[in-house]
């Protein structure tokens, strides 16, 4: 059985389809040399002709014009170059992230300074971050605990972020997000520029590009099973 063309869908957005060549079926096209000096109005098949005399392709730059503009080029290198911009831009972009780090009440506080070290570093790469105290069993019915805490971890990073909203419970949770201050994006924004330029410096020269930026931490989920396990006997 042939599986053919699969069905259309309302719901996806068409993609632009750039028409080269003879799928170019207008009559007349405005033509853009290669050279980019500009051709005028010519009927499609003589505008091919030309193309095709300079061993390049007709191909259309803008649909909606009247009559449609055409420039004659070399469609795989524009294809290769366009490629290349897009994978440019998308280094470029800054994409801030949230990242969760998970306390519990009776977390002591020798690990919430770790996790306020690692916090900090998410927050230089540019990234918010989302601390989550759960609770489990009775512990519910002492929220103050979770107030210290995350009152601890603001003071440990006041420096680099803003509290976005103050601490919230959200059923067995009480979370407070805490997003970069502007400066600290401005520097990640920077240093990804940098970066950039170095990696296309070494690509110019034949080296190898700069290793990437060291990893962050991964955190252990604090979850400890066992503990809840007696927590929630307590529970009646």
């Amino acid at each position: 059985m042939s599986m053919g063309r699969p069905p259309f869908d309302p719901r996806q957005p068409r993609q632009f389809q750039i028409r080269v060549n003879h799928r170019i079926r207008v009559p007349e096209v405005r033509v853009i040399g290669a050279d980019g000096s500009m051709l005028g109005v010519m009927a499609t098949h003589e505008a091919l002709r030309s193309a095709h005399e300079q061993a390049l392709d007709l191909v259309e730059v803008n649909p909606k014009a009247d009559p449609p503009v055409c420039k004659i080029l070399d469609f795989g290198k524009y294809k290769y170059e366009e490629k290349k911009k897009a994978g440019e831009a998308k280094r470029k972009q800054t994409v801030v992230d949230i990242k969760e780090i998970k306390l519990r009440p009776k977390t002591d506080d020798h690990d919430i300074a770790f996790k306020i070290k690692a916090a900090r570093r998410f927050i230089e790469a540019g990234h918010k971050v989302k601390f989550t105290v759960r609770f489990r069993g009775r512990e519910i019915t002492h929220p103050e605990k979770a107030q210290e805490q995350l009152v601890l971890v603001i003071q440990g990073t006041e420096e680099l972020a803003n509290v976005e909203g103050r601490p919230l419970m959200e059923g067995r949770t009480m979370t407070v997000l805490i997003a970069p201050k502007p400066a600290i994006m401005q520097r990640v924004a920077a240093a990804k520029i940098a970066a950039e330029k170095a990696r296309q410096q070494a690509e110019r020269e034949g080296r190898p590009a700069p290793p990437p930026e060291e990893s962050l931490p991964n955190l252990p989920d604090d979850d400890d099973d066992d503990d809840d396990d007696d927590d929630d006997s307590d529970d009646t």
